[in-house]
């Protein structure tokens, strides 16, 4: 069984990596304009699913994972911040409020396509913008949707987190993606009881 990731994402391939399943990785090329009236979900799983598709001309025989997300306060997308001026502006207005993260999930295999998106809230304390900018200096979130690092010091400024997988806020449900295994006929833990191991001395 050969598997591949259709991204170049750092976080997701470390993400991917604790399923245990040896995987190859690789960048797909496609076009994220949304379309007109597209909702976020829509959004998402779209991409998702074509990330996964545009692989198959050069891993015909992989089983190929695609993921998108996307984050949005009331109603409209919250971007990646690339600078600190975005990042403030992004949790000021965050603060005391919930972002929706909506992620696409695909499984590509000869021809099928199985996807879903998953949810998950943040909900934010109330910020004073001496704790944003503490925060920014210290962990410098940039190239991340939402402004703020889970897996970091992120948790500072939540008020409560809901969901079923806390992974889906890096960028990659693994809950979801080994559901979509399972429903495809593949045992997620068996393939990682079975993949090599280094050899320690």
């Amino acid at each position: 069984m050969q598997l591949l990731l259709a991204s170049s994402s750092r976080y997701r391939r470390q993400q991917l990596a604790q399923l245990g399943i040896p995987f190859e990785w690789a960048s797909p090329d496609i076009d994220e304009t949304p379309y007109v009236d597209e909702t976020i979900d829509a959004y998402v799983q779209r991409l998702a699913e074509q990330k996964a598709q545009v692989m198959a001309a050069q891993y015909p025989q992989h089983w190929i994972i695609g993921s998108d997300q996307a984050c949005s306060l009331n109603g409209a997308v919250v971007s990646k911040p690339e600078n600190h001026d975005n990042a403030r502006q992004q949790l000021l207005a965050s603060a005391g409020k919930t972002i929706r993260f909506s992620t696409g999930i695909a499984l590509w295999h000869q021809g099928k396509t199985s996807s879903a998106v998953e949810h998950f809230d943040v909900q934010f304390r109330a910020l004073s913008a001496n704790e944003i900018e503490d925060y920014l200096r210290l962990e410098q979130p940039y190239d991340c949707a939402g402004s703020f690092k889970v897996e970091g010091l992120g948790i500072h400024l939540f008020e409560a987190l809901h969901g079923r997988d806390i992974n889906s806020l890096i960028g990659l449900p693994l809950i979801r993606v080994c559901d979509l295994m399972r429903a495809a006929g593949l045992n997620p833990l068996q393939l990682a009881a079975s993949a090599p191991r280094e050899q320690t001395h």
